[in-house]
């Protein structure tokens, strides 16, 4: 039988297809104005590679080579492929001249596998912003309002300069920054594009970007991003970081398809933002010296409970830092890291990678922790290995998401969890939800209204009865806006606690697959302030108003 060499054939063919496709390049090469060339034997230069991730490379296929100064040479497929000219027009805005060559797909392999070379340190920096952490400290310094961060981009917008794109998307950053917003939200409309911010969770308009200015903004966005710029009806998430100083302050980004455009929301992960100590929390002295006590605790489990957005996580935060020592080994197991820190173990799970919460608590258990916070509690699976954890000899921090303190029971038997050994584990379970404070500079004293006051005189006789403590009826302090609040009456947000302690009583009740209101009837006679109490306390405090309060909190239901 005869034997033919199909290898050597196969070689034959692809040498003829590229060799047409050379020849069809020189022919095009006429055609656009636009040289020919063929890179095969062209040195290639890491660092213009770097300029550009290489997901955003091979989409657009387009491929830099050489750098000197500012000037860059870029071989590119097809000047006619949209993705193409936005990473060209993305290049310009940044300041580079470009110089185009047509190339062909062997020639784009070549400039590609040099990504292989590029340190870690160079890859970082393609997703960094382009500006010195000098200017960016700066540019941060000049806001403090957001009046001030509107009247900046009103006049960067009629700006004609080289680095218009860069000019915006640098104030808009710095501007949230400054401001200490926790989000940046672009909205595509009709008529423009509406910039928001949120501000202690609240959002407020900034300024609307011209429409026509978005398609190269939104290009740069996903260039610095590591998004598919030739994509725009699905929905993406990168993230970027910004270096001011010593400190990176990371932007998780998500895009979404919508009727005018894409929508876009910046979440600011600033890790300066994580300084906040267990006392800045906003917990009563009680519930406080409480929950230091059962943190400390060799083994057991904390929940805390609340929706997304209520600082769940921020509160562990602070419970880690607060136990810390080189003497334990703590693990987190997130998704994803919003903040890194010091002297933790901390690993992202990657769901589409199959490393779930599942999977990371089972690994992480083989790591000899002492203290695991899990960033939630998701399914029945992940409850149950990590229930068994705290009967194991671990301190298990995690969150789930109920409205109340009281719900974190039947939850955990709703998802499975067998009820006797809920007792023997779970030591306390929060709830929580996040008020703006008054602004100590502008904030009024007013006198309760009818409504007002019936709530006030209801809940301080529940205060006395709970913790023998009198609190005074007859003022509350109202919202008015000042220079100082961005004219919103507010600075800052604190905390509203609730807490169930795992005493004996409740664990008799488990037995009976009790509701989330037989333990809440059950738990007022552990002398702890539910979250209308709490609310109503710290508005008697003058800590918050009752508008704010009512906000978060169902002031007119008895819970």
């Amino acid at each position: 039988m005869l034997k033919f060499d199909d290898t050597r054939g196969d070689e034959q063919i692809a040498k003829l297809h590229q060799k047409e496709e050379e020849e069809f390049l020189q022919i095009m090469s006429t055609k656009h104005g636009i040289p020919y060339a063929d890179l095969s034997g062209v040195p290639v230069d890491t660092g213009a590679v770097g300029l550009i991730k290489e997901s955003v490379a091979r989409a657009a296929l387009i491929a830099p080579f050489e750098i000197v100064n500012k000037k860059i040479k870029v071989a590119l497929f097809s000047p006619t492929q949209s993705s193409t000219k936005e990473v060209l027009a993305e290049l310009e805005e940044r300041g580079y001249k470009v110089e185009q060559y047509l190339v062909s797909h062997a020639s784009l392999e070549k400039v590609w596998e040099r990504y292989k070379e590029i340190s870690g340190a160079t890859k970082s920096e393609a997703g960094m912003v382009d500006i010195s952490g000098d200017d960016m400290a700066g540019l941060v310094k000049k806001f403090t309002s957001l009046a001030d961060v509107s009247k900046a981009l009103q006049i960067t917008f009629t700006e004609k300069t080289a680095r218009h794109i860069s000019n915006i998307f640098s104030t808009i950053l710095a501007g949230a920054i400054g401001i200490r917003a926790s989000d940046i939200h672009l909205e595509p409309a009709e008529d423009a594009i509406h910039i928001r911010f949120r501000v202690d969770g609240v959002l407020h308009e900034v300024a609307t970007l011209p429409t026509e200015i978005y398609r190269l903004f939104s290009s740069r966005l996903k260039l610095l991003s590591g998004l598919k710029l030739n994509v725009g009806t699905e929905s993406q998430d990168g993230r970027f970081s910004i270096k001011i100083a010593d400190i990176e302050i990371e932007m998780r980004v998500s895009v979404i398809p919508g009727s005018y455009g894409e929508g876009v929301v910046m979440r600011i992960l600033n890790p300066q933002s994580l300084n906040v100590t267990l006392e800045d929390l906003g917990m009563s002295p009680r519930l406080l010296a409480i929950v230091d006590r059962e943190i400390r605790k060799p083994h057991g489990m904390i929940l805390n409970t609340g929706p997304t957005g209520s600082g769940k996580t921020t509160t562990l935060y602070a419970f880690l830092k607060r136990i810390y020592s080189p003497e334990i080994k703590m693990m987190t197991i997130e998704d994803p890291i919003e903040y890194h820190l010091k002297g933790v173990s901390q690993t992202q799970v990657e769901a589409d990678k199959g490393y779930t919460f599942l999977e990371g608590l089972r690994a992480a258990m083989r790591q000899d922790p002492d203290v695991i916070m899990i960033g939630e509690i998701r399914d029945g699976e992940t409850a149950k290995v990590a229930i068994n954890s705290a009967l194991t000899g671990h301190m298990v921090f995690s969150t789930l998401h109920t409205n109340t303190a009281a719900g974190a029971i039947p939850r955990l038997i709703d998802l499975g969890v067998t009820p006797k050994i809920i007792g023997s584990s779970l030591t306390v379970a929060l709830a929580q939800r996040l008020a703006r404070k008054l602004c100590v500079e502008c904030k009024k004293e007013d006198v309760p209204n009818e409504r007002e006051q019936k709530i006030i005189d209801e809940v301080s006789v529940l205060i006395k009865e709970k913790v023998g403590e009198v609190v005074q009826t007859k003022k509350v302090w109202r919202a008015v806006g000042c220079d100082k609040c961005n004219n919103t009456g507010y600075r800052g947000r604190v905390g509203i606690f609730e807490a169930v302690l795992m005493t004996a009583e409740i664990e008799a009740l488990l037995d009976t697959i009790p509701s989330e209101r037989e333990v809440r009837e059950i738990a007022k006679k552990q002398g702890l302030l539910n979250m209308r109490e709490d609310g109503i306390e710290k508005i008697l405090a003058g800590a918050t108003a009752f508008d704010e309060v009512e906000r978060v909190v169902d002031l007119d239901r008895e819970g």
